[in-house]
């Protein structure tokens, strides 16, 4: 799940559209988990934005933007939202 990669840090960081694809991937494999299926885990692709083989710097697919400039590291609404569903599905 890629955004455009031309967003300023601020559309960067609003990744709603992110977080709707994993809740709803994440939903579809514990059906296929509840239903049998044998899942012994899961892996976001990818943690950080990083050049991409094929699109360059056109995609961002990390849950953690990262200014291309300074190089600096900025977690988006999606890290938040996997964090909180690390911790709640920890209790």
């Amino acid at each position: 799940m890629d955004d455009p990669g031309n967003v300023t840090l601020s559309q960067g960081l609003r990744d709603t559209t992110r977080i709707k694809f994993y809740r709803s991937y994440l939903t579809q494999l514990k059906k296929a988990v509840d239903e049998g299926a044998n899942v012994v885990g899961y892996f976001a692709w990818s943690c950080l934005d990083n050049f991409e083989w094929r699109l360059g710097y056109t995609s961002r697919f990390g849950i953690v933007y990262v200014d291309f400039h300074n190089l600096k590291r900025y977690p988006k609404l999606s890290a938040y939202w996997f964090q909180k569903l690390l911790q709640r599905n920890k209790q």
